[in-house]
């Protein structure tokens, strides 16, 4: 393994930031869970939360790299990006949870 620059660890610690909110970890497991991309208002209605709110977490996902978002008609709608990066995330903290 290589060290990290200070670049990389910057991008780590974004990853990192945006998946230790609550809110986001289950957006993401929402997503992930899914074969097709979601309206971002579903999602906000399966948070019962409000669209602003959700989408103000979703832009830090979408910055640290971890959704994409993207318009149909007059909708938007979000898909993870690296799934099975984030898979191997979620084995990781089930194995740390199973110690």
């Amino acid at each position: 393994m290589t060290s990290p620059t200070p670049n990389r660890e910057a991008r780590l610690a974004d990853v990192f930031s945006a998946l230790g909110n609550p809110v986001r970890l289950r957006i993401i497991f929402m997503i992930s869970e899914t074969k097709r991309p979601l309206h971002i208002k579903a999602v906000a209605q399966n948070l019962q939360m409000d669209y602003a709110a959700v989408y103000r977490h979703i832009d830090v996902l979408k910055k640290a790299g971890l959704v994409r978002v993207f318009e149909v008609g007059r909708s938007r709608v979000l898909s993870p990006l690296h799934s099975d990066i984030l898979n191997h995330i979620f084995a990781l903290v089930q194995q740390i949870e199973h110690e």
